[in-house]
C-alpha cells in the first residue's frame, strides 16, 4: 500500500560525543573534547528541522564513574551528557545512548572499550558492558531503545555475532529498553561477509529489535521489505543529499518502515559547526516533508 505522503514516526539524528572508525581513529591524538555550547545548537536546529530523536554516541567521550580507567584526554564530564539530555527533553526530543559493541580489529568500533575489548564476550566482558550501559540509561533516562551498534563486525562467527546482540538485547530488556542495530546487508558487493552475518542474523534474532538500514549512495526498498517482511521494525540510515533522503522516507513508507536516522560521521567541535547545523537545517526537513 502506497503510504508515502505521511511522515515516519521517528526522524532522528546521531550527534557523536565522539566515535571510532579507521578514518577517525587516525585523528584520536589530536582529538579536541566534545563542544557542549554547539551539541545544544544542534538539539534547537534538531527541534526546528522537526525532528524527534536524538541518538547520542558516548563511547569513551565521557568519564564514567564506574570506569575511570576508560577516560581519555577528550572525555568530558558526565554532566555534559546530562545537559544535552535535558536540552532534548526540553524540546521533546526522544533520547537513545549509544555504545557499539561490535568486534573488529579491523573496523575498531569496539576499541573504546580498551583494555577491555580483548576479553571477547567472557562473562567480564558483559559485566563491565552492563555497567556502563546502566551509568548511561541513569544519565540518559531512555524511553524507548538503547543502541548498540553491532556494524561491520568482522571478528566474531555468525553465531558468536547473533549471541552477542541476544545478550545485550536480554539485559535492556530487563532494563525496560529495546535494542537497536545497524544493518549492513546494503554493502553486500563490497563487504559480503558483514551482510551476510546480518542477514544471518534475521533469521535468529528477537523480533523486537530495531534494525536500522545504512546505505549512504543508493535507496533499497527491497532490503527494507525483506526486513519488515520478517517481523523487524526498520529505520533507514540514508546520506548527506536531502534527495536521497526524501528519497529513502518514500521506500520506507512504501515499504513497512518506521524512521529516519541522519547523521554526519565527524566530531562535534566548533570547526565542524557551521558543516553540522547547516546540514539539520537543509537535510532534517526532508525527513518529513516533500
Amino acid at each position: 500500500m502506497n503510504t508515502n505522503k505521511g511522515n515516519p514516526p521517528v526522524r532522528g539524528f546521531l550527534i557523536h560525543i565522539t566515535h571510532y572508525d579507521p578514518v577517525w581513529c587516525k585523528e584520536k591524538s589530536q582529538e579536541k573534547p566534545f563542544d557542549l555550547k554547539l551539541g545544544l545548537e544542534l538539539v534547537d536546529a534538531m527541534s526546528e528541522a522537526g525532528l524527534n530523536l536524538i541518538v547520542i554516541d558516548c563511547a569513551d567521550g565521557v568519564r564514567y564513574n564506574s570506569h575511570p580507567e576508560l577516560t581519555r584526554d577528550y572525555s568530558v564530564p558526565m554532566s555534559y551528557l546530562g545537559k544535552l539530555v535535558e536540552r532534548a527533553r526540553e524540546k521533546n526530543i526522544e533520547v537513545v545512548p549509544k555504545l557499539n559493541f561490535s568486534q573488529s580489529s579491523r573496523y575498531h568500533h569496539n576499541d573504546w572499550f580498551r583494555p577491555h575489548n580483548d576479553l571477547f564476550d567472557n562473562s567480564d566482558y558483559w559485566r563491565i558492558a552492563f555497567e556502563l550501559i546502566d551509568e548511561l540509561i541513569h544519565v540518559c533516562r531512555p524511553q524507548r531503545f538503547f543502541h548498540i551498534g553491532m556494524d561491520e563486525d568482522h571478528d566474531r562467527a555468525h553465531s558468536q555475532y547473533i549471541k552477542a546482540i541476544e545478550t545485550l538485547r536480554g539485559g535492556l530488556k530487563e532494563r525496560g529498553l529495546r535494542t537497536i542495530i545497524w544493518n549492513d546487508s546494503s554493502y553486500g558487493g563490497r563487504t559480503l561477509v558483514h551482510a551476510e552475518k546480518c542477514i544471518a542474523a534475521e533469521k535468529e534474532i528477537s523480533k523486537d529489535i530495531v534494525q536500522v538500514v545504512w546505505d549512504y549512495g543508493g535507496v533499497q526498498p527491497e532490503i527494507i521489505e525483506r526486513i519488515v517482511r520478517r517481523g523487524f521494525e526498520v529505520w533507514g540510515a540514508p546520506g548527506w543529499d536531502a534527495g536521497k533522503v526524501s528519497a529513502w522516507r518514500r521506500a520506507l513508507l512504501n515499504n513497512g518502515g518506521k524512521g529516519l536516522l541522519l547523521t554526519q560521521w565527524i566530531p562535534c567541535v566548533e570547526a565542524n559547526r557551521s558543516r553540522l547545523l547547516q546540514f539539520i537545517k537543509t537535510v532534517g526537513p526532508a525527513c518529513s516533508t516533500e
